[in-house]
């Protein structure tokens, strides 16, 4: 059975059953299904039609059928008949989703009519993806970063063991600016240098004492990486980027195509999590659990089952669009305000008094108000995000500029040089994050990864270049 047969059967098994049994009024059914009908052409073309290895618009159909269509249809078919509230508290209001359904359908249309555009030009306007430029490994340029790197550990040993000893969520009450600085930027250090060590090691035809040293450092800054970067210090969302983009590193073949990365894509984030969250709520132990099975199953019913899963905070991306529109309605929009949050992320509050704070918490603290809600850590996704600072013309921008960037990273995905094509696919991974939101956290955890797993390992590089020229010279 071909590959492109089996996710054409997952895609109609999870759609038709969603679409058959949805209760709702048949303009909001309508709604729903017109956006589905873009989102499976789109999928179309992605996996018939496009040849070029595009994880970026992969993730991009994911987010759009998930958080935009599986999960506010199992939501809303979900309700009370009198008690027709999101998760958020935000009230069901017919009027709302048919233009909240308007507004993703305009995004997700402009988005892929601009992607397609964009792509086109840089083709024309190159002679191809691949870059020029390669990235060397040195023995002394992996040593150096090692170095870097167990120095970071050295320094943050108690404070992850604390973490690891009291609550995965102990980041939470951290400043911003300590967050970023030390989780995002100097705990992916080891993300760049074991990228660097393998394709070293990769190209080495023979045994040396380079060699040797090089294959217990790329030993050493994995288990590293593992220490900064595990299910106790981490939440699964900044986890899955970086495993995922190792698995790219050491097996490609297994995520080298639109259909295989479509498949892992889809059946992670829409069949795979939502499942395996509903087991987090069994109250058995894995003893009883394997003398009776049927606990299982019980507590899988006593929990309502995949549809409570998706009807919890982790899904609440549909809802949030719908509160900011309210939100706007109310307040006005911000008119670029609320992007400056996002934007110049890293300045500090105590030196910025008057600083925005995140759209997600924004809207959290306005449903809070008016809403009766009780927490304001909230996602925002997007779409959200171009609204509430300009209105259409926000959604406009954002799509424009989405497509441009991911067209950009489209060619350092195909690069030769081993860093940029790793920092490439990570945010390809990442972009359901960000695309979910808010803007904010999305943005400045990239950036911070970027120079952790990019940008230093590329001046350590250049620095161990400059000292080997020295020392040549005399």
């Amino acid at each position: 059975m071909k590959l492109k047969t089996i996710l054409t059967f997952l895609y109609l098994v999870v759609s038709i059953p969603l679409f058959l049994f949805f209760k709702a009024e048949l303009i909001v059914w309508l709604s729903f299904f017109i956006n589905l009908i873009l989102v499976t052409g789109i999928t179309y073309y992605h996996l018939n039609f496009e040849k070029t290895f595009s994880p970026f618009l992969t993730s991009f159909i994911v987010f759009i059928y998930l958080f935009f269509i599986v999960a506010p249809i199992i939501q809303i078919s979900s309700f009370e008949t009198d008690n027709k509230v999101f998760a958020t508290n935000y009230p069901y209001k017919i009027g709302d989703i048919i233009y909240a359904n308007v507004l993703i359908f305009g995004f997700t249309l402009l988005f892929f009519a601009c992607y397609v555009f964009f792509k086109r030009k840089k083709k024309r306007n190159s002679t191809g993806y691949s870059s020029s430029h390669k990235t060397k490994s040195t023995p002394l340029t992996i040593l150096m970063i090692f170095v870097v790197c167990v120095i970071v550990f050295w320094l943050n040993y108690n404070y992850i063991v604390e973490d690891i000893s009291q609550s995965i969520y102990l980041a939470e009450k951290e400043p911003i600016s300590s967050l970023l600085i030390k989780r995002k930027v100097l705990f992916l250090i080891p993300l760049g240098g074991i990228v660097l060590t393998y394709m070293y090691l990769k190209k080495s035809k023979k045994m040396t004492t380079n060699t040797f040293v090089a294959l217990m450092v790329f030993l050493a800054l994995i288990l590293i990486m593992l220490f900064f970067k595990n299910p106790l210090t981490e939440k699964r969302n900044a986890l899955g980027p970086i495993y995922i983009a190792l698995i790219y590193l050491f097996k490609p073949k297994l995520l080298n195509s639109n259909s295989k990365f479509f498949l892992f894509m889809f059946t992670s984030m829409v069949l795979v999590f939502p499942v395996m969250s509903t087991f987090t709520h069994i109250d058995a132990s894995l003893k009883e659990m394997i003398v009776n099975p049927n606990l299982i199953v019980e507590s899988f019913i006593r929990f309502g089952g995949v549809s409570t899963a998706f009807s919890s905070l982790h899904y609440d991306a549909y809802a949030n669009l719908l509160a900011t529109v309210d939100y706007v309605n109310t307040n006005g929009l911000s008119y670029g305000y609320q992007l400056l949050s996002s934007l110049l992320f890293f300045i500090p509050r105590s030196i910025w008094e008057s600083k925005p704070t995140s759209s997600g918490e924004l809207v959290g603290n306005y449903l809070i108000e008016d809403y009766n809600f009780n927490f304001n850590n909230l996602s925002n996704p997007i779409v959200s995000e171009g609204y509430i600072d300009f209105g259409i013309f926000g959604i406009i921008f954002m799509a424009t500029v989405l497509a441009y960037f991911i067209v950009r990273l489209l060619s350092w995905l195909r690069s030769a040089d081993p860093l940029k094509k790793n920092i490439a696919f990570y945010f390809a991974v990442h972009l359901i994050f960000l695309l979910r939101g808010d803007l904010t956290s999305g943005f400045s955890y990239y950036i911070g990864t970027f120079i952790g797993a990019y940008t230093i390992p590329i001046l350590v590089s250049k620095f161990s270049k400059l000292m080997i020229k020295s020392s040549v010279k005399k």
